[in-house]
């Protein structure tokens, strides 16, 4: 994952930006957590936390100063997580962004599906073609899918990267790259054609129950101290059931994963060694 940024491809990277992007993201998330707002908000809430650092990266006009404020999002394609420049940047190489890393952490950490590992020995992408001929990112993509061996990961992966585009490699948006218009459109491994972020977070929040579902995975195996087995998986679907009610606010998932049967069965095993 990338955490430093090639200065020669973002001059204007440097600490304080990097420590903005950290805070707007736990700033946030504890927002979601203490106004219990509902989880999916953490993929489309209309809101954010700036200072003038990151408010500058961003291009918000009249935030000064280095305190963080809570601001309204103008720009849609900043809504949530997909639009913070934490994840933007960790999601892309040093001096570009990575379709396939953006693509693979949302398929991991948010849909729940990861990809298989990339097979041994797979050469790096070609900078030109066979003429010699600079070719975009996209082009060199579409010719390593080519490769029956590549092809099957790299479908699922790479729209979901590529409907990300118009932010670089640090998470600043742009309408092109080297002159050329950027070109965000895919189909979905679920056959829902995309056309940049915001039509990749619509087909998330479609079906929400399947991001609530993979939060609440985490959240129970962070508090059963164990990784989760398929016999788990009828105490998950309970919670994500039964905190539909709420609109899957915050204090429902936590509520359920105490009242779940494998986190029942952690404490009541924690007690039997007390009492030994």
């Amino acid at each position: 994952k990338n955490s430093n940024p090639d200065l020669g491809a973002f001059p204007d990277f440097d600490d304080n930006l990097r420590q903005a992007m950290k805070q707007e993201t736990e700033l946030f998330f504890d927002s979601i957590m203490r106004e219990d707002r509902s989880v999916v908000d953490l993929l489309n809430a209309d809101y954010t936390f700036v200072n003038e650092r990151l408010a500058r990266h961003y291009g918000m006009p009249n935030i000064y100063g280095s305190r963080f404020r809570r601001v309204q999002v103008s720009n849609e394609a900043r809504r949530g997580l997909l639009g913070q420049a934490s994840i933007l940047t960790v999601t892309s190489y040093p001096n570009r962004t990575s379709p396939v890393e953006r693509g693979k952490w949302i398929l991991t950490n948010l849909l729940g599906v990861p990809p298989q590992p990339p097979p041994p020995n797979v050469p790096p992408l070609p900078d030109s073609g066979a003429d010699g001929k600079v070719v975009s990112l996209r082009e060199r993509m579409e010719r390593h899918r080519a490769s029956p061996v590549c092809a099957g990961c790299h479908r699922v992966m790479d729209p979901i990267g590529f409907s990300m585009e118009n932010f670089d490699g640090i998470g600043r948006w742009r309408a092109k790259e080297d002159g050329t218009a950027i070109d965000a459109s895919g189909t979905l491994f679920t056959g829902a054609k995309l056309d940049g972020v915001n039509a990749l977070r619509q087909e998330m929040t479609r079906r929400p129950e399947v991001f609530v579902g993979v939060l609440t995975e985490r959240m129970l195996t962070y508090a059963v101290g164990r990784g989760l087995e398929y016999y788990d998986m009828p105490a998950v679907r309970k919670i994500v059931q039964d905190a539909r009610s709420t609109d899957y606010k915050f204090s429902s998932i936590v509520l359920g994963v105490t009242r779940s049967v494998p986190f029942s069965m952690k404490e009541t095993t924690a007690t039997v060694r007390e009492t030994r």
